[in-house]
């Protein structure tokens, strides 16, 4: 194997178990515990060590928001592969609960301010894409006319932020969270298919 393929594959190697000792110190005690010593002195390597694959603390922030990003897609693609759009609309609602609930500290630095909005919508365009998708399938499986795609892919996702924000702050517990995330969804939809003119 020739030298720089070895270098390359202990760099990702190392840029790997920085992040999931990240993870695994934010997932555990929080966002305050994480530090960049920290990290280092969990995956026995200097500090130095850890600023050569994050120049600063921020920069493994919006790591770890995209790595959760891409771990709530890749539910949402399995959640798609239900039969019927109706099934994969509430797999969707409950399954972004779940990730709320098992994931709090994630789910709060991805959604929160640590890193800037702009950021925060590149990150979370997987997920954007998927809910696109669906609700794209919802409305010509229904003959539904949306008057504004964009606004109603953001009453489902404020939505589903809303009532996970119920769950983890436990005033509601994540279980039921996920049946109230589904009924204000096929709420909505109903709302949508039933076609009624907007009130003064």
């Amino acid at each position: 194997m020739p030298t720089s393929t070895r270098r390359a594959r202990e760099r990702a190697s190392t840029r790997e178990r920085i992040v999931e000792a990240a993870l695994h110190i934010l997932e555990s005690e929080g966002a305050s515990a994480l530090t960049m010593r920290r990290i280092a002195a969990d995956i026995e390597y200097s500090a130095p060590v850890v600023y050569q694959h994050f120049a600063n603390k921020d920069a493994l922030v919006l790591e770890l928001v995209e790595h959760g990003h891409r771990l709530m897609a890749a539910s949402f693609e399995q959640a798609a592969g239900e039969p019927g759009i109706d099934r994969r609309m509430m797999r969707i609602a409950a399954d972004y609960i779940r990730f709320a609930g098992e994931h709090p500290h994630l789910y709060q630095i991805m959604n929160g301010t640590a890193v800037d909005a702009e950021a925060r919508r590149r990150a979370a365009a997987p997920i954007s894409a998927v809910l696109i998708e669906l609700v794209t399938a919802w409305s010509q499986a229904y003959d539904v006319v949306l008057d504004d795609f964009d606004e109603a892919c953001d009453i489902i996702w404020g939505t589903l932020y809303g009532i996970a924000s119920l769950g983890n702050l436990g005033t509601v517990g994540n279980e039921r969270a996920q049946r109230l995330a589904q009924q204000a969804l096929r709420t909505l939809l109903r709302g949508w298919r039933s076609d009624l003119p907007d009130e003064p």
